[in-house]
């Protein structure tokens, strides 16, 4: 089942948007529900799991959550069809339900949906689209981790911080 085509907004002649760029891009037709959940859901998942608190840890607080919202948003501005519309799906869910993919799950759990996103990404999106999906990613667990260690953009990490970014970047295949 391929999930629902996004509409073109057209002008009254019917002609594309003079900007030349369409409204929605029409990447979502070439993945299914499942896929489109599981790309539409990662990033949250990853900004969850990024924010949390290591085992005995103190808690990251809100300028990690704020640093992981600002990363997602970010993906606006990418130049990759796929990241924005990505990050169109995940603004457009304002009825407030939650994707299965939003649950808080384990590290296990986030690595092996991060496993499945780049076998889907290998299957269906254009290679420039997947990489930038996977960077765009791993970006918004990097900045919620730099945000916490009070880290400039730039920065180091602590060893803990590096351990899951690094592990969050295999998974992603970009290490």
């Amino acid at each position: 089942m391929l999930a629902p085509e996004v509409p073109m907004s057209h002008s009254v002649a019917g002609e594309p948007p003079s900007a030349g760029r369409r409204a929605a891009p029409l990447t979502t037709a070439a993945y299914s529900a499942a896929e489109w959940d599981l790309l539409t859901g990662l990033p949250g998942r990853v900004l969850v799991a990024a924010a949390a608190p290591d085992p005995g840890g103190p808690s990251r607080g809100v300028a990690a959550g704020l640093a992981g919202l600002d990363a997602v948003a970010a993906g606006r501005a990418s130049d990759s069809d796929l990241v924005r519309a990505v990050v169109a799906a995940i603004y457009a869910r304002h009825d407030g339900a939650t994707a299965p993919e939003d649950r808080l799950t384990d590290l296990v759990d986030l690595l092996a949906a991060c496993r499945a996103t780049v076998r889907v990404l290998r299957r269906r999106a254009d290679p420039a689209d997947s990489a930038a999906y996977r960077q765009w990613v791993q970006s918004v667990a990097a900045r919620v981790r730099r945000a916490t260690a009070g880290a400039p953009a730039g920065g180091d990490v602590t060893p803990t911080d590096r351990r899951f970014l690094d592990r969050l970047g295999g998974a992603l295949g970009l290490g």
